[in-house]
């Protein structure tokens, strides 16, 4: 058994850890929670504010605080961040930002991410480029909560065709969540985004997105690599 603590950018990519990866997990002997990165604390209040990828070194330290608090060999830690508006503070930000193939910035990126760090426990993980090319790999999904967007829903799926939605670029008016909004402007990412995804079901997630797959693959393995 292992139980595993994923660290999310937000709440869609927690409710989107609670509702649907970690059911699919459990079949696998791993079993696993999911927080918000730490943004800030009230001291005097004894309050904690997650949400929201402010800078690399409070998510460095978050995840490093529940590595010290879990130290069980049986424990394993991930992430799910967005590359899309990644902080610029990230190890080898610059370097990644050089190359021109998404899959080797992201890989860049996690690599150094994991040397900083320095826990063999850790498996990072960069969503390409944001949590809605998840959304993007079936579109039509978001008929069953947004029921007057046809037309919309239609011009998304004629975007979309057979391309890969991890590829969809990350410019700040056509990254994948600024296509959805501009076609259907009432789209929740925190409520309809995890519900769409469980609607698209993992095996469609899974075959138009290979880095999210890949990472998945990494984490369903978990019970035999430890053993």
């Amino acid at each position: 058994m292992i139980r595993l603590h994923i660290t999310t950018e937000g709440q869609t990519e927690q409710r989107f850890a609670d509702s649907v990866l970690r059911p699919h997990l459990a079949e696998f002997n791993v079993f696993s929670d999911a927080r918000c990165v730490l943004t800030s604390k009230d001291k005097r209040a004894t309050k904690e504010y997650r949400g929201g990828l402010v800078n690399y070194e409070r998510a460095k330290k978050d995840i490093q605080a529940w590595l010290k608090a879990d130290k069980s060999d049986e424990c394993r830690f991930t992430s799910m961040f967005d590359l899309y508006a990644l902080p610029d503070s990230f190890p080898s930000y610059a370097e990644a930002k050089l190359r021109t193939d998404p899959y080797e910035r992201v890989r860049v990126l996690e690599e150094e991410m994991a040397k900083d760090i320095g826990d063999s426990r850790f498996i990072p993980y960069i969503q390409l480029h944001e949590f809605e090319a998840l959304i993007l790999a079936d579109p039509q999904k978001l008929d069953g909560i947004y029921l007057e967007y046809d037309r919309q829903i239609y011009n998304l799926l004629s975007m979309v065709e057979t391309q890969n939605p991890e590829l969809i670029n990350d410019g700040p008016e056509t990254s994948p969540s600024k296509r959805i909004f501009r076609e259907i402007p009432a789209y929740n990412k925190a409520t309809a985004g995890p519900a769409v995804a469980e609607k698209i079901g993992l095996p469609t997630l899974r075959a138009k997105c290979p880095h999210f797959n890949e990472w998945l693959l990494k984490l369903e393995n978990l019970v035999g690599d430890n053993s």
